[in-house]
């Protein structure tokens, strides 16, 4: 058994007007690279760099399903997914650079 963990996450732009969904096996610096443009253009373009949530799971192909479930849902699935554990909005990378 590995104790790696994947993780799907949700990045939001300052005015939460343009969300990005990923994954990564290293949320911190997957999360840095946002908040520095580096990466895809899109999240570059974009200026995704505020983390607005995140799940965790043990094995890739689980984090890739789920990725694949949010992109094909709607704006307003993600919405409510980020309001249920995230109701302000707020930027959750001092939690993940704690860990």
């Amino acid at each position: 058994m590995t104790d790696r963990q994947y993780y799907l996450y949700i990045m939001a732009n300052r005015h939460n007007t343009v969300l990005y969904t990923g994954v990564s096996n290293d949320l911190l610096r997957r999360v840095c690279e946002h908040r520095q443009g580096l990466g895809g253009g899109f999240s570059s373009y974009y200026r995704t760099n505020k983390l607005v949530y995140y799940e965790v799971y043990e094995d890739p192909e689980s984090a890739n399903h789920r990725e694949m479930q949010l992109k094909a849902g709607s704006r307003r699935k993600k919405e409510a997914l980020v309001a249920s554990v995230n109701p302000g909005w707020q930027d959750l990378y001092a939690e993940i650079a704690e860990e």
